[in-house]
């Protein structure tokens, strides 16, 4: 089975949602990202933002943790039906990538998949190149972040 036969060209997948705490936002920065509206929430009020908010690599990394969620269970329910799961295999990169809206704490961002198209890589047969948009929305059906992404697939 193909990635494209099980995700189809506008069908758009919800992988997953996750709330952002200050906790985590503010431990995530530490590590990655550490602009004081990220790390300090007394500092952050007099930035742009208004206050503490995710970095925009966390709304990232929040895709890719329901996305890693989100296939392992399509894997395994494929293989209780005795159907055969694509082989996917890593990125092969992304574009425009788009921060939409600041993350605040208490914000529970939704995100989802959309599969637009599946092509033969042709200096490797066996192999294709899928392309997606991915996004990311917050509990008010505001788009937070968007990007479109490849994903290798192996025959």
């Amino acid at each position: 089975m193909r990635l494209i036969e099980l995700s189809p060209p506008g069908r758009k997948v919800v992988t997953g949602t996750l709330l952002f705490t200050a906790k985590d936002i503010v431990r995530f920065a530490r590590k990655y990202d550490p602009q004081p509206f990220h790390v300090d929430p007394e500092a952050a009020r007099s930035y742009v933002f208004g206050g503490l908010c995710a970095s925009g690599w966390h709304t990232c990394a929040g895709w890719m943790k329901t996305y890693i969620a989100y296939w392992d269970a399509e894997v395994a329910r494929l293989a209780s039906e005795n159907l055969v799961p694509p082989k996917l295999g890593p990125s092969a990169g992304f574009k425009k990538l788009q921060w939409l809206k600041p993350v605040y704490a208490g914000d529970s961002i939704t995100y989802s998949v959309e599969v637009t198209g599946s092509r033969p890589l042709m200096s490797r047969p066996g192999t294709f190149i899928n392309t997606t948009v991915n996004d990311g929305v917050n509990q008010n059906g505001e788009a937070v972040m968007r990007y479109e992404g490849t994903i290798l697939e192996f025959a």
